[in-house]
């Protein structure tokens, strides 16, 4: 469907205002939309090539003056007037569009399919409640290895004979490998970015988050997948516990999973770190029955990951100053004292439009942000906010503890040389006290929306 850009007039008040999802009618233009300006200029500062396409979002549907239906398009952080016809569009307000570029009009590729984004923000909802803290979790399988699980009791046998048993053979195998592949709090030292194997070293960290779990069901040939890959070992831990009771892969459905506070608190504020009195889980023998409902929770919470990566990166260009692709994932590691904790990382990718001297073509420029946030014992709270566009490179660390605030401001000087050792350009370099305000991603009736 063809629609032209709209210059002029403002459309009329109408006189009645339908509701139930259907048309919006408002009439008053939104703002930001300068209505002086041809087609040809409109197009011209979205930076939008003639035949390429771009996502949208519309904003407002509005009637106009003397007949005729015309659109309010967010493209590329701008407000967009088009005309569409005296057939009104089967759109709404909210409603994701492909749009492309053909002259000086824009023609409508598609909606972008509601059922698939309906399908995701459905199911991310419904886990929401449900998130067990990875950390905790953890911990409290680390304790399940030393200390067993306690036996389900016998009929007629009162709950305080139960007796602990230990962990199946199989559960325990996963347990190990999982712990020995771990990231360690020794693992990369001061300079270690420059030597041989690390960088594939932090990318298997990444790989084996659980956030690609079925990724890598795909790409293997085998049924069980890689044995460190986090979502995959506690699904097989939750496989053996239930042949160990004699139970069906069924009946872990019908368990309802733990859920951590914090969590429930701020279920879609990512990254938020764990604090330190929720961080560990209990040193008692837990049942088997609440070590399945604990990793049923713990499954969620990558899972919650997974949708909420997904649900961002398919609003990418749907508002100003939105990543093209946005990926949320926890990555554990062990301290010192063999203690399990989790570092959050948000990674985004943003894509700019720049023209050379020498090539006066657009090109497409990417620029990428880093967010890691942990929790070390003596340092406290760290987060690192890094934002690279080849060559440049600029980074901000945030600590809560006046100490650690001295003590990174120190080495700030051997990080500034690594930096440069790598062939990068350091723009800016600086330590500040507290921590950075994070965007946290609202769920709404129609599909999840990220606000400031």
């Amino acid at each position: 469907m063809p629609m032209k850009l709209n210059g002029g007039p403002t459309p009329a008040t109408p006189v009645n205002k339908q509701s139930g999802g259907g048309q919006t009618h408002t009439g008053l233009p939104s703002a930001g939309i300068d209505r002086t300006q041809s087609a040809q200029q409109q197009l011209a500062q979205l930076k939008l090539g003639n035949r390429e396409s771009t996502v949208a979002k519309v904003a407002e549907v509005l009637q106009r003056k003397g007949g005729g239906n015309e659109l309010i398009l967010e493209v590329k952080g701008r407000s967009l007037p088009v005309a569409t016809g005296d057939q009104a569009p089967d759109l709404k307000a909210g409603d994701l569009i492909k749009v492309m570029r053909a002259g000086n009009e824009l023609r409508l590729i598609g909606k972008l399919a509601t059922s698939q984004e309906s399908g995701i923000a459905k199911a991310l909802a419904q886990r929401l409640p449900w998130q067990q803290n990875l950390q905790s979790g953890l911990a409290q399988l680390l304790n399940s290895m030393n200390a067993g699980l306690k036996a389900a009791p016998q009929p007629g046998q009162p709950p305080a004979a139960n007796t602990t048993q230990p962990l199946p053979v199989a559960a325990r195998q996963t347990l190990e490998d999982l712990f020995a592949n771990m990231a360690k709090a020794n693992s990369l030292q001061p300079g270690a970015g420059k030597a041989e194997g690390s960088a594939s070293q932090v990318k298997q960290w990444l790989s084996e988050s659980g956030v690609f779990a079925e990724s890598r069901l795909l790409q293997t040939s085998g049924p069980q997948g890689a044995p460190t890959d986090l979502k995959l070992a506690l699904a097989r831990i939750v496989t053996a516990l239930l042949a160990s009771q004699g139970q069906s892969p069924e009946a872990f459905n019908r368990l309802t999973p733990l859920a951590s506070q914090d969590l429930l608190n701020a279920p879609l504020q990512f990254p938020r770190l764990t604090a330190a009195n929720v961080s560990q889980g209990s040193s008692e023998p837990a049942s088997v029955a609440q070590t399945l409902r604990m990793l049923a929770g713990m499954l969620n919470r990558i899972t919650v990951n997974q949708l909420h990566s997904q649900t961002l990166t398919a609003r990418a260009g749907a508002e100003p100053g939105t990543p093209a692709s946005t990926l949320l994932l926890e990555i554990p590691w062990l301290t010192p004292q063999h203690e399990p904790r989790m570092a959050q990382l948000r990674m985004e990718q943003y894509q700019q439009e720049r023209n050379t001297k020498n090539n006066p073509e657009r090109t497409s420029v990417s620029e990428w942000r880093l967010n890691l946030a942990m929790d070390l014992d003596h340092a406290g709270p760290l987060h690192f906010e890094v934002a690279y566009r080849h060559p440049s490179v600029s980074a901000h660390i945030w600590a809560i503890k006046q100490s650690t605030l001295r003590q990174v401001n120190e080495e700030l000087p051997l990080l500034r040389q690594s930096l440069a050792d790598l062939g990068l350009e350091v723009a800016d370099l600086e330590c500040r006290r507290g921590s950075p305000q994070h965007a946290e991603t609202r769920l709404e009736h129609r599909l999840v929306d990220t606000k400031a």
